[in-house]
């Protein structure tokens, strides 16, 4: 339970599960420094050494009252709804919870199969998801001109798409480069799993007009770099965006959960949230 002296009446009561991870222990923070929200719960997997910890202890900040659980079912049914940046296995169950009490689900995680993304298809029946795979405004927006620059010019500028994160991520490519991928392959009219050309090795003979092709780098600490190129004759044309900080993705999924609470159950992206849809 909050710290009831941190919270106050009609907060929006959220809980960020995998709060012990660098992600979550952003979200921690930026929900304490957001009007109108205030952290009820905090999951962690239930095995973890971290669970009874504090959780604004762990996010650097003070003392808050709201220890690592793994109850989640407890944790979400108490709450508005649940801010989540974890892995698959633990999105899904956190879905289902969210989706029995009718939630607000906000999901940030990325590596999920097509059986997966059908799961939570089935979630937003009557849990309200606003799901990314990236929640910043300048990356969605960095989207919403992929897909106009893309339905502009025709095949003959070729579409590559570049990412580079820190040498602890584990899924390539990464999901917001998936979803750039997406948004090019939307405004070329094509369907991107049909089109991707997702690594390159050996005699892979000359470059098929049309296809989107991805390349992921990993090292150091870098947050997340993409870029998207359409290089056509004599010209290629870049557009990039590069994040510096963590708290920007905290500070989007922030706003998303508060525009969602005044949504009916359903599947929404960032772009729904920030209104890019006609872009």
């Amino acid at each position: 339970m909050a710290d009831s002296r941190s919270e106050k009446s009609g907060d929006m009561r959220l809980v960020v599960a995998g709060a012990g991870g660098r992600m979550g222990r952003t979200l921690v923070k930026a929900i304490a420094e957001t009007k109108g929200l205030a952290l009820a719960g905090a999951l962690e997997d239930p095995r973890s050494p971290l669970i009874g910890w504090d959780a604004g202890m762990l996010a650097g900040i003070s003392e808050i009252g709201v220890k690592l659980t793994g109850d989640a079912e407890k944790a979400i049914s108490e709450a508005d709804g649940v801010i989540d940046f974890t892995v698959p296995v633990a999105t899904l169950h956190y879905a289902e919870i969210a989706a029995k009490a009718r939630k607000v689900h906000v999901i940030g995680t990325t590596g999920m199969s097509a059986a997966d993304e059908a799961k939570i298809v089935l979630a937003a029946k009557t849990a309200t998801i606003v799901k990314s795979g990236n929640m910043s405004l300048g990356v969605n927006l960095l989207a919403a001109l992929a897909r106009r620059v893309a339905k502009t010019l025709d095949d003959t500028f070729d579409i590559e798409i570049v990412e580079m994160h820190h040498n602890q991520k584990i899924d390539a490519p990464s999901g917001t480069a998936l979803l750039l991928g997406r948004a090019a392959a939307e405004g070329r009219g094509v369907n991107l799993d049909q089109r991707s050309v997702r690594s390159r090795d050996g005699h892979t003979g000359k470059r098929n007009p049309g296809d989107i092709g991805f390349a992921a780098l990993r090292g150091g600490t870098v947050v997340g770099e993409h870029t998207v190129m359409f290089a056509g004759p004599a010209e290629r044309i870049e557009l990039t965006h590069k994040a510096e900080d963590r708290m920007i993705f905290a500070r989007g999924a922030l706003h998303a959960a508060l525009w969602a609470r005044g949504q009916k159950p359903g599947l929404y992206s960032m772009a729904d949230v920030l209104g890019l849809g006609a872009i």
